[in-house]
C-alpha cells in the first residue's frame, strides 16, 4: 500500500468503527512501517456539534485524538504482512497530547501519524492533526494488535 489512496471502503474493510464514529474519511498516502496521511471532513451535521457548542461549535479535542488513533490503527494494518482478517488495533494509551487550535464545522483536519517502535505487542506513533497547515492537535498514540478469534 506504498502512497495509495484508501477509499472508504477500504478503510472500512480495517477498522471496526462505523458512523458516527468513524473518523477517517480517506487515507491519501500510506508508507508500510512509517507514517500515514488521512482526512477527515468536517461538516455542521457533525452529530457532535449540536452539543458541542451550539453557539461555538468545535470539534472536541477526544475526538480528534480518536481521529489520530483510527489513523495508527490503519498504518498498524498495512504495516503488518501477517494480519489476520479478524485482527483490529486498539487503542490503549497517549501521552504527550497537546491542542493548538479549534477545529470547526468546514475544516478539513489532517491526520499524519508516524511509526516509531514496537515493543511486543505495544505499537508506538507520533500522530498530528492539521487544518490548512497549522497544528491543530499532537500526541504519542499506543496501540496493541487483538485478535477476534470467533
Amino acid at each position: 500500500m506504498n502512497d495509495q489512496v484508501l477509499k472508504i471502503d477500504e478503510i472500512m474493510r480495517r477498522l471496526p468503527q462505523r458512523y458516527p464514529f468513524l473518523m477517517i474519511d480517506r487515507v491519501v498516502a500510506c508508507e508500510p512501517g512509517e507514517s500515514l496521511t488521512a482526512y477527515k471532513n468536517l461538516t455542521i451535521n457533525e452529530p457532535f456539534f449540536q452539543g458541542h457548542f451550539p453557539d461555538l461549535p468545535l470539534m472536541p479535542g477526544v475526538l480528534i485524538m480518536e481521529a489520530m488513533a483510527q489513523a495508527t490503527g490503519l498504518l498498524a494494518y498495512c504495516s503488518t504482512e501477517s494480519v489476520r482478517e479478524n485482527t483490529i488495533f486498539l487503542f490503549v494509551g497517549i501521552d504527550k497530547a497537546r491542542f493548538k487550535r479549534q477545529v470547526e464545522p468546514g475544516d478539513q483536519l489532517t491526520i499524519k501519524v508516524t511509526f516509531v517502535h514496537k515493543r511486543r505487542t505495544v505499537w508506538v506513533f507520533k500522530g498530528e492533526a492539521t487544518v490548512d497547515g497549522a497544528l491543530a492537535a499532537s500526541a504519542e498514540i499506543m496501540c496493541v494488535e487483538k485478535h477476534m478469534d470467533a
